[in-house]
């Protein structure tokens, strides 16, 4: 089986949403005959997720349900939010899965970012409690979107982990969104590996020439953006862009993460068919497997 040879983690990919994807049958035959060891699943994805049990594969992350009603300013509605997850965690659990996916997508991007803030972590906070109840985690990814999302940078991470203050919440790594940022993703590993659960495989290319036109700040007037990108940057599979992977793996393997790395397919040189897809996820493979 597929192995980061730096720490030996398990290597994976998330489920797309391309056609050939949609069929949970041919995406785990995919990932058997091709040597992965992990698939992520999206939200409300069971029988799938236990099809993929049964041939033998590991469930590296599961999304959860409803991200904006768990930072909504309504707090029935992040109530209701936190019990409709549950149901869900409870039974996933019981067959293996133990991280919970989630991005803090605010319901009101429009309000202040503090107000914000605090009502993310009262709505991750409750589910938090209850996660911890059942040997579950919670991982965050920190993408940033328009701008508006919140607990992407060090900063954000850092205060949101401490004032939600449960064992239970940590961050799904992917260096990807950090280099966008501008943010090392090696300091950030340093600093943040006792709290990482879950490890994505993607990575991205900055394109000096392009930023150096078009700047970092506003959309470019002449320049057409890139898949999966903007005119300065693009999100690539693990290797074709920034990242220092075996340093990154270092690092992860000295804090004893005990995960997988699952490679996210985001990459305009690959995705869109069927075969460039499959090749896209096993040069990805490929890569993570030498370093």
């Amino acid at each position: 089986m597929a192995r980061t040879r730096t720490g030996s983690f398990p290597i994976g990919f998330r489920r797309g949403w391309s056609d050939w994807q949609k069929d949970a049958r041919q995406v785990i035959a995919f990932a058997t005959q091709n040597g992965f060891e992990a698939i992520d699943f999206g939200s409300k994805q069971v029988a799938d997720i236990k099809q993929a049990i049964d041939a033998g594969l590991r469930i590296g992350s599961v999304d959860l349900m409803q991200w904006p009603d768990l930072a909504s300013p309504d707090a029935a509605k992040r109530r209701a939010a936190v019990e409709a997850n549950m149901s869900m965690v409870k039974t996933l659990v019981s067959l293996g899965a133990r991280n919970f996916f989630a991005v803090v997508i605010p319901e009101d991007k429009a309000r202040n970012r503090k107000e914000n803030f605090d009502f993310a972590v009262d709505g991750y906070g409750q589910l938090c409690a209850q996660l911890s109840s059942v040997d579950a985690k919670l991982v965050l990814e920190g993408w940033p979107g328009g701008g508006e999302n919140l607990a992407c940078t060090p900063a954000d991470y850092r205060a949101f982990l401490q004032a939600v203050g449960s064992d239970a919440a940590g961050v799904n790594f992917d260096p990807s969104h950090l280099i966008r940022m501008g943010i090392d993703p090696v300091r950030f590993v340093d600093q943040f590996a006792p709290r990482i659960f879950h490890v994505h495989g993607k990575d991205t290319e900055i394109l000096d020439d392009e930023l150096y036109e078009h700047g970092n700040f506003q959309r470019a007037t002449f320049a057409k953006g890139h898949g999966f990108g903007a005119h300065h940057w693009r999100y690539t599979i693990p290797g074709h862009g920034c990242a220092r992977w075996t340093r990154l793996l270092k690092a992860l393997e000295a804090a004893g993460y005990a995960g997988c790395v699952s490679i996210e397919l985001e990459d305009e040189n690959f995705n869109g068919t069927e075969q460039g897809e499959k090749r896209g996820l096993i040069a990805g493979r490929d890569f993570l497997a030498g370093v």
